[in-house]
């Protein structure tokens, strides 16, 4: 049978060119922190990317960190933040990634700091008085708030989010692993603190990223031993990783207005599509305003139905899409992102459907096809 994949917010295909680079490098097998010619070829493979990357978001490449990957990413901000920086509370919302709600959560039932959390409405939206009214008293203060939703799609305004911690003295971490390479960073116009990036979002392997962290902010090490990463993280260099995450940075940032169109087309596509055959359907969050939404995630409200278990109709005819983010499966409490919505969101079961450039009209017109076979109305 024929898969067909639509759940690109978990983790995307592998882009061809990106293996060709793994494949070059599994021949420059040195320890980057060897000061022979091995190790110092390895080096500067690692040294290359970092200082392209820190190009791209307009960054110093002193400010590019790699690690294993998002998680490791925004729990060394997180963390940091608290243990050397001084901060006692984080602003955040219950709409986070759990790479962000958990590390919140564990700190503050250690009594470490306190946090806030901004309320949402139904369509998952901020309000920005309320942050600034947080922001006008307390504690030293790190507001951690994601760029793009990686389930329902919503766009943060992190240029306004920024202006409002700086007014404020407070610190700015954000989650950008669903929209690095997607939409344009620049550390220069967006003063972000920190934020992170995973390999396997943007066509990369699993299992290697980076931290953006400021230049200034005097952190230590979240994982100690020894002195790679200038002292930062220790560990030795995943090489191979890193060159591939290099390289598919590379061709995101460069080819993203083209992949933009294409993709903003086929999401379009499976709008005007799923409100065709369910005329009732609704969309959790912005998702399905392009102008509001990260392009590639559509998340599908579809009412309750005789088939209350979609997403494993789909999976049995050869479409991947999922019910909410992947760090979810297997849990019997749903989503805690659509949750927040309201108790509206228990009347619908949710489908997220999120494309990459791979993706074509057929790919989304054989989702189209099924949904007409297996879903049943109320």
């Amino acid at each position: 049978m024929e898969v067909i994949f639509l759940d690109n917010a978990a983790t995307t295909p592998l882009e061809p060119r990106v293996k060709d680079e793994m494949v070059r490098m599994m021949e420059n097998f040195g320890n980057p922190s060897s000061t022979h010619i091995s190790g110092r070829g390895a080096k500067v493979e690692v040294e290359v990317v970092r200082k392209r990357i820190a190009q791209r978001l307009e960054a110093e490449p002193g400010e590019i960190f790699f690690t294993s990957g998002g998680t490791e990413a925004d729990n060394m901000a997180l963390f940091c933040s608290v243990r050397d920086l001084g901060v006692k509370r984080i602003i955040t919302t219950a709409i986070e990634h759990h790479a962000v709600g958990h590390p919140v959560e564990f700190m503050v039932e250690r009594g470490e700091v306190e946090a806030a959390y901004l309320s949402v409405n139904e369509f998952g939206d901020i309000d920005l008085a309320e942050l600034e009214a947080l922001l006008k008293d307390g504690p030293k203060t790190l507001v951690s708030l994601m760029f793009a939703n990686n389930e329902i799609g919503n766009l943060n305004p992190v240029k306004e989010i920024s202006v409002l911690c700086k007014e404020h003295g407070a610190l700015f971490h954000s989650d950008t692993v669903q929209a690095m390479g997607h939409l344009p960073i620049s550390v220069k116009e967006v003063g972000y603190d920190f934020l992170t990036c995973s390999a396997h979002k943007i066509h990369g392997p699993k299992g290697v990223g980076f931290a953006y962290v400021r230049s200034g902010l005097k952190i230590k090490p979240l994982i100690q031993g020894g002195a790679q990463e200038r002292n930062m993280r220790a560990g030795t260099e995943n090489t191979i990783g890193i060159v591939a995450l290099g390289k598919a940075f590379e061709i995101a940032t460069t080819e993203m207005a083209e992949d933009q169109k294409k993709v903003e087309a086929l999401k379009q596509r499976v709008i005007d599509g799923v409100k065709r055959i369910v005329p009732n359907v609704k969309f959790f969050g912005r998702s399905a305003e392009l102008d509001k939404s990260l392009y590639t995630v559509l998340s599908i409200a579809f009412p309750k139905s005789a088939n209350d278990m979609l997403t494993f109709s789909f999976d049995m005819k050869g479409i991947n899409v999922s019910g909410g983010s992947a760090c979810t499966s297997g849990s019997n409490q749903g989503s805690h992102v659509i949750r927040a919505l309201g108790d509206w969101t228990s009347n619908y079961q949710p489908v997220r459907v999120s494309f990459s450039k791979f993706n074509t009209e057929d790919c989304v017109d054989a989702f189209l096809n099924v949904l007409e076979e297996i879903y049943v109305p109320a």
